[in-house]
């Protein structure tokens, strides 16, 4: 295709939202392009599996990888870029493949990492299923729609403001491109044998990610076996079951988030309730930005827990997102229903959940009254890397108070704010302008509910055989480095760091 035909849009700004010129996209109201073919479309059924690399490749985000198989095309995880200016840009680019050849979409779990594309792949031409397990349908109908109207709310602001380096800045597409996506999900039971076109056989298990995250086993026609990852839990996580193990497979792709990394468990609830006690003698905010789903839940968690041991003063929680707080009754849903990746102790107890103090930030107006509000408070609210939502307008009215701080509770993408504040940034861009960052600042990874190195290679070594191949992905490049090196190391096995839209076969 050539880069420089007229409809194609211009780069957004900030990756969420961006122009677009030529009549089409006019007449659509927002950032459409045209999808064209890269690749060669399918080959004849004769022809060897492959598998091609489309994102999370020297990244954490934009999940992205197409199965080839038996003349058809299965795309697994359909996700959003975040971060890095150059990254952003490929969620305006023409998908490589055109989206109507696309026979089915597999999605590992929620987060618009990696379902986040889904509504503009359907909007230019997918149309076939997209399947999920039960926990990922009920949180995909919370965070699409969310996702599409965060985006138009972003780009409304900047024209408003005028702060766009786009004339008019348009959204990625709408709540209604999102709403239109889900009517796509076919939801599966972990363990419930699906049927791929092409004769490819999907089997979902339990990753303890977040809810509904899991595993994909794909069991191709000729008797290979694919096994793909998706974000891999900790066996620590407070709510969710751990990981199951792994299916013997002759291909495995696994995430690499924290492949270079060990999470220091050790002390990290009581270096939170340190940070929190300290802000609040000096009377004031300890933000969290955490990600709607299933961060909250865990941050919640610790703070009851927190409060109900004396180890911090019971103030005010303010949870100010309303996709956050969907989540939560998610979360409190599943609980209740006692389903399986829900741990029985925490199915069996009282709300998890619940400080005493929590209060639901729903409004635009209750919002921003918390930025008003005297005397201590912790506000936790999205997103958690700082790159949307209500948690910039938070980060703009309170880094530059030195009686506040925050506390970064999970992995921070290079270029993002949070990445920005965690380096030590002395000011940041927001909504526009430079602010001073005055406020403490400190990171927790010992939150995080990604697997770290060791975790990621204890769940490869259950298998019950060695694959061909070991493919890691959703990394930086020196995670992924690091845990291909532990792998062969450790384990005497072919792994590979694959690059951005590298093709390998799986015969």
């Amino acid at each position: 295709m050539d880069a420089h035909r007229s409809d194609r849009p211009k780069v957004p700004t900030w990756g969420t939202f961006g122009s677009a010129s030529g009549s089409s996209a006019r007449a659509a109201g927002q950032g459409a392009f045209t999808s064209v073919p890269a690749m060669p479309s399918p080959a004849d059924p004769d022809r060897a599996p492959l598998l091609s690399f489309f994102g999370a490749t020297g990244t954490v985000t934009g999940s992205r990888f197409l199965l080839e198989a038996n003349g058809a095309r299965i795309l697994i995880d359909c996700g959003m870029y975040q971060g890095l200016k150059e990254l952003r840009k490929r969620n305006w680019a023409p998908f490589p493949v055109d989206p109507a050849s696309v026979d089915a979409v597999v999605l590992t779990h929620a987060h618009v990492d990696h379902t986040g594309y889904l509504p503009a792949l359907v909007r230019n031409g997918f149309d076939g299923p997209v399947h999920v397990t039960e926990g990922t349908e009920l949180l995909s109908r919370i965070v699409l729609p969310d996702a599409g109207h965060l985006q138009e709310e972003e780009a409304s602001y900047a024209n408003r403001k005028g702060f766009s380096k786009h004339e008019p800045a348009l959204a990625l597409y709408t709540e209604q491109d999102a709403r239109r996506s889900l009517q796509h999900l076919r939801a599966a039971s972990f363990g419930e044998p699906v049927e791929l076109p092409g004769g490819t056989v999907l089997t979902f298990r339990p990753a303890g990610h977040i809810l509904g995250s899991a595993t994909a086993t794909f069991d191709l026609p000729g008797g290979r076996r694919l096994l793909c990852s998706g974000d891999l839990g900790r066996p620590s996580h407070p709510v969710l079951c751990p990981p199951a193990p792994p299916d013997s497979a002759d291909t495995i792709l696994v995430e690499s988030t924290y492949g270079d990394r060990e999470h220091l468990d050790g002390d990290v609830i009581e270096r939170l309730g340190a940070l929190i006690s300290r802000t609040a003698a000096d009377g004031g905010t300890v933000l969290i930005p955490a990600f709607a789903v299933d961060r909250t839940e865990v941050v919640l968690f610790h703070l009851k827990a927190l409060m109900d041991a004396g180890a911090i003063p019971r103030i005010p929680v303010a949870v100010d997102s309303p996709m956050a707080l969907a989540a939560l009754r998610a979360y409190r849903q599943a609980i209740d229903e006692g389903w399986d990746e829900i741990r029985p102790e925490i199915a069996a107890g009282p709300d998890p959940f619940d400080t005493g103090t929590l209060e639901e930030a729903r409004e635009v107006e209750e919002s921003m009254a918390l930025d008003r509000r005297r005397g201590p408070q912790i506000v936790v609210s999205a997103s958690g890397m700082g790159t949307g939502g209500r948690v910039v307008h938070h980060l703009a009215a309170m880094v530059g108070d030195r009686r506040n701080a925050v506390a970064l509770v999970g992995y921070q993408a290079a270029g993002t704010r949070g990445a920005l504040l965690a380096g030590g940034a002395r000011q940041l861009k927001m909504l526009g302008k430079y602010v001073p960052v005055r406020a403490e600042i400190e990171m927790f990874d010992g939150l995080s509910v990604h697997a770290d190195g060791s975790e990621l290679v204890d769940w490869l070594r259950q298998a019950t055989r060695p694959p061909d191949a070991v493919y890691c992905v959703h990394g930086e490049p020196d995670a992924s480095a690091a845990l291909r090196d532990r792998i062969v190391d450790e384990l005497d096995w072919v792994a590979v760091v694959p690059k951005y839209r590298e093709r390998v076969r799986l015969d």
